[in-house]
């Protein structure tokens, strides 16, 4: 969560140069430790997600599913003579943290793979630190855009790093999709549409915006809100008196709950839709009982409709962890395995070995990884993005988030 100190920082190298002489295999490009306690080479994968505060919940299911993935290769000796282990960092969902992890991930010449963050605004802080570093990044949860395909996507799309890759499709989907469902099965033509002024909540706004106009359907209404903010009553009221017949909320569930309950409360009884922001148990708790109605669309399929997830869940369960999988426990597992069927590679083209410019050479081989995960077929394209585009639309039903319908958006 916070930058070693120098005094930590200096004990932690010295220690490593004792172990660069006792056993010769680290080098400044990353190639892993030689001894994990059995006589083979330890190889760590990162975790970097918000572990505590609002967002903890989808966080720490991020870390436990990695977890997972590590141990359950570690039992299958999937790679011959590597045992796998994690580094798990809190970035509390701020930048400057998540940027503080990078680099201390960097540092640690294990690390030949980093999953997460949780949060667009994050990875843009963390993304050129893993680039320099020429370690590979996989988040299971990044939707913006920008992130794979430049800053001007929209137009013209270019790759800016290619160490970052992920398992979760973008809202250059999302928007859009929830943009035609709203429109075309719901019959909504009346959007206000409100954003958290982020990265992830207001790319996601704008996405759906304009696909929204573009099918025809009027906004009535836009209001940008600080995420820090608890009252949202004036919004409540301007949503109220626009005459509305849903509102889209680009952001995440700690400010969409309330303000759900909010635009309810101030006698508007429309529905709050949002992305996979808002997909979370908890949205539902802080909502209220007046949720009953409100849309999410996320990733992928649900879980439980997967064959292919059935083992997860299963070994998730028997696992003990307290927390739940959440909302992208299937796609970190797989960003994990990704990680892992790249090292593979390496070390089968090395004649079992690491080489020395190992991070570099995972890079390299993630963009040939190609598996049935849990979450389906995982593979990446010519920008590192998942190649799986299913999106899924969740409503609010007696208190619980039940699927509506899956596909993908048609432009």
């Amino acid at each position: 969560m916070r930058q070693r100190s120098l005094i930590a920082i200096t004990a932690a190298l010295a220690a490593g140069a004792l172990t660069l002489t006792a056993c010769g295999s680290r080098d400044e490009d990353g190639g892993g430790s030689s001894d994990s306690g059995n006589g083979g080479t330890t190889v760590v994968i990162g975790v970097d997600a918000p572990l505590t505060g609002d967002l903890s919940a989808l966080g720490l299911g991020i870390k436990n599913s990695v977890d997972l993935a590590a141990k359950t290769a570690n039992k299958e000796k999937f790679v011959e003579g590597v045992t796998f282990k994690i580094e798990a960092l809190d970035d509390q969902a701020q930048p400057s943290s998540g940027q503080q992890n990078a680099s201390t991930l960097v540092a640690d010449k294990d690390v030949l793979g980093v999953v997460g963050p949780l949060n667009s605004s994050v990875a843009e802080s963390m993304q050129r630190v893993f680039n320099d570093a020429k370690l590979v990044q996989v988040s299971p949860a990044n939707t913006g855009p920008s992130l794979s395909q430049g800053q001007d996507w929209q137009t013209s799309k270019k790759r800016p790093y290619e160490s970052y890759f992920r398992t979760s499709t973008t809202d250059a989907i999302q928007g859009p999709f929830a943009a035609q469902y709203l429109y075309n099965d719901s019959k909504k033509r009346k959007v206000f549409v409100i954003d958290d002024k982020k990265t992830y909540g207001a790319g996601l706004a704008g996405t759906f915006t304009a696909e929204f106009k573009k099918l025809g359907g009027k906004v009535v209404g836009t209001e940008h809100i600080n995420p820090d903010a608890k009252d949202f009553s004036a919004v409540a009221t301007k949503v109220k008196s626009s005459g509305a017949d849903v509102v889209y909320y680009g952001g995440e569930y700690p400010q969409a709950g309330p303000l759900s309950k909010q635009i309810k409360a101030a006698g508007s009884k429309v529905p709050l839709v949002g992305g996979d922001g808002i997909y979370d148990p908890t949205f539902i708790s802080l909502a209220g009982k007046g949720s009953d109605g409100d849309l999410a669309t996320s990733v992928g399929v649900p879980l439980d409709q997967l064959d292919s997830a059935k083992k997860f869940t299963a070994d998730y369960k028997a696992a003990g962890y307290k927390e739940d999988f959440a909302a992208y426990g299937g796609y970190s597992y797989d960003a994990a395995w990704s990680i892992i069927e790249a090292v593979k590679k390496v070390v089968d083209a090395n004649d079992g070995k690491l080489p020395d410019d190992a991070r570099a050479k995972v890079v390299e081989a993630m963009s040939g990884v190609s598996f049935d995960g849990v979450t389906g077929k995982v593979a990446y394209d010519e920008f590192g993005d998942t190649t799986n585009k299913q999106l899924t639309v969740y409503a609010v039903k007696n208190g619980a988030w039940e699927p509506v319908k899956s596909g993908t958006y048609t432009g």
